[in-house]
């Protein structure tokens, strides 16, 4: 008993880390605390004997976990005609903007965001792994290779492709969260006001709007990606009948919004500005899975 206990306290300590890796490899926060539970069952049934580094060892067994899960989500998308793909939004992590202090989120710098999320799910799973494992959290090649069953040199090549991908997919994005504050405030306001040539003068000329409604919703509020200023200022309109509801909180370390009336969660928008303009709109408005997303203390 003393020894499983022992086990568990060391486990807990590296459990934060694993959730991050299976985080950014899974886009989804369920399914990352599945893997991680699963790594925590392969390490009470082979133990902590003989692995000199255990939270190298515990990465290793996520990210192959992970990327088990990947093969078999790419493996059924093969086989699906369901084209949602195309629009799914990754499960946002929220926190309440209670208190503006730009210094404060030094500490969470190394955030991921949502539009980040995107360009990894179009991402080949092997290549999916490589970058993660390497870019995001320093794993050498030489400990990446056995996952994806190739050399370190082949494995090197999966993650410089993946970056390449990651680079082209969009301008980097602001990281100062006043600047982006300063932004989104205008977007607000160009809203209410239906002041759409402002709009557009905040939309980044090639910006994408995401939306993710899920698979029950139809009609005007059913699933869609758009491209292009007017194209998305057209549909930030509409964002003036949700205004009264819509709080700014901390979407994946940036600013984004959450709009939940009385009737209960309609969405969750982060937006990713870059050069003083919007680049991005991810919204996710799926019932259900808005349903198990923690909301409570982010709109008080």
């Amino acid at each position: 008993m003393d020894t499983t206990r022992e086990l568990a306290d060391r486990f807990e300590e590296h459990r934060g880390h694993l959730r991050a890796v299976a985080y950014r490899m899974l886009g989804s926060l369920a399914e990352a605390e599945d893997a991680v539970q699963e790594t925590w069952l392969k390490l009470s049934r082979t133990g902590a004997d003989g692995i000199d580094n255990l939270g190298g060892w515990l990465t290793t067994v996520t990210g192959r976990v992970c990327l088990d899960q990947l093969r078999s989500r790419a493996a059924r998308r093969e086989e699906s005609i369901d084209d949602r793909v195309d629009t799914y939004v990754p499960d946002p992590e929220l926190r309440p903007l209670s208190r503006f202090d730009p210094e404060e989120e030094i500490l969470h710098a190394d955030s991921v965001g949502l539009a980040l999320l995107v360009v990894l799910e179009n991402l080949e799973p092997d290549e999916r792994l490589a970058f993660v494992l390497h870019d995001l959290f320093a794993v050498p090649f030489d400990d990446i290779a056995p996952i994806v069953d190739r050399t370190p040199a082949a494995t090197r090549q999966l993650a410089s492709r993946a970056r390449r991908r990651v680079r082209g997919a969009e301008p980097a994005a602001e990281p100062d969260l006043g600047r982006q504050k300063e932004v989104l405030d205008a977007f607000l306001a160009a809203s209410r006001a239906g002041d759409f040539e402002a709009l557009v003068g905040l939309l980044h000329p090639e910006v994408t709007l995401r939306v993710d409604s899920g698979t029950l919703v139809r009609g005007e509020a059913s699933s869609r990606v758009l491209q292009g200023a007017r194209s998305v200022a057209e549909q930030a309109l509409l964002f003036a009948r949700f205004a009264p509801s819509a709080r700014m909180v901390l979407v994946n370390g940036a600013l984004g919004f959450v709009n939940v009336p009385e009737s209960g969660p309609r969405s969750v928008m982060a937006v990713t500005v870059a050069d003083g303009r919007i680049t991005g709109l991810y919204i996710l408005a799926d019932p259900e899975r808005l349903d198990r997303l923690d909301l409570d203390g982010l709109t008080g």
